[in-house]
């Protein structure tokens, strides 16, 4: 149990200009964890002094983006089963107070509607117009072309209150949606573009990892085929591999994400964000 009047006596140090004492003190206040979030922002608030403030909200983060670490490491460390909870994970580096089941409220919401006009012996295709037709037109979904390197493009949690994203946060909700319903949709790590894959587990083959169709999150859910793909891998000039044809797994997208958001913040300039960035990377390899 933490003890208040102690936090509060640390937190008083804070300001000392010794730095020996403001170094112990630090350490002593980011060894209690997430628990003394609560008396650093209280404190902040009553301060007056710029570098007390100041001082408080590194620490603040501090701990915050160490908690996200140490949830980013489980996750993986457990198997990296639940894509959902890795996305939401990452989505607290930069919104730590996230409320986590606002966002799986609005995921069911959107499976709701969905289920609602199902036809289960639709074909695929079917099915996946039909998804199409709740994400795009009821929910208004769509690619945000304006302003593509937008980090809050990355998560999930402003892609779903603004309804805009990139390829790869339209993607995940598009697949946890359809695998909410029993649709075997995937994500596929193509260069320069992330898609999805219907995959027809019963008729699996060596040659297409029985994948019946491509779909394209960032364009309204557009259906194509294998030979789209070889074509946009010719214009990139890249050579055919298995892995930009084939799902690939929770941890690959994972990764995808976090080098969208270091590109978009060096686009900003924010060294601080791309180094703490790359060190959750790191941890995902």
């Amino acid at each position: 149990m933490i003890d208040p009047v102690e936090i509060n006596s640390l937190i008083k140090l804070l300001d000392d200009p010794d730095k020996e004492i403001f170094d112990h003190v630090h350490d002593k206040i980011i060894s209690f964890g997430g628990e003394v979030i609560e008396f650093l922002e209280s404190a902040w608030e009553e301060a007056f002094d710029p570098i007390l403030q100041e001082r408080i909200a590194n620490l603040v983060h501090e701990i915050q983006f160490s908690l996200v670490r140490d949830e980013l490491r489980l996750w993986y460390q457990g198997g990296a089963f639940d894509l959902l909870q890795g996305v939401l994970t990452i989505n607290k580096y930069q919104y730590p107070d996230l409320d986590e089941q606002k966002i799986i409220n609005q995921i069911e919401a959107i499976k709701r509607d969905v289920w609602l006009q199902m036809i289960y012996d639709a074909s695929p295709a079917e099915q996946v117009k039909l998804i199409n037709h709740v994400f795009y037109n009821i929910h208004g979904f769509s690619g945000n072309t304006s302003n593509h390197q937008d980090p809050q493009n990355s998560y999930l949690s402003q892609v779903l209150e603004t309804k805009k994203g990139n390829q790869i946060s339209l993607a995940i909700i598009y697949s946890i949606v359809a695998q909410k319903l029993d649709m075997p949709v995937y994500g596929v790590n193509l260069p320069q573009h992330f898609i999805l894959a219907y995959v027809d587990e019963t008729m699996e083959s060596e040659f297409d990892g029985g994948i019946l169709f491509y779909i394209n999150a960032f364009s309204r859910g557009t259906i194509f085929g294998r030979r789209d793909v070889d074509m946009f891998l010719k214009q990139l000039k890249l050579r055919p591999e298995k892995q930009f044809y084939e799902p690939c797994s929770n941890v690959d997208i994972l990764r995808r994400i976090l080098r969208n958001l270091i590109s978009s913040y060096e686009n900003l300039g924010s060294t601080e964000k791309v180094a703490e960035l790359n060190e959750l990377l790191e941890i995902l390899n």
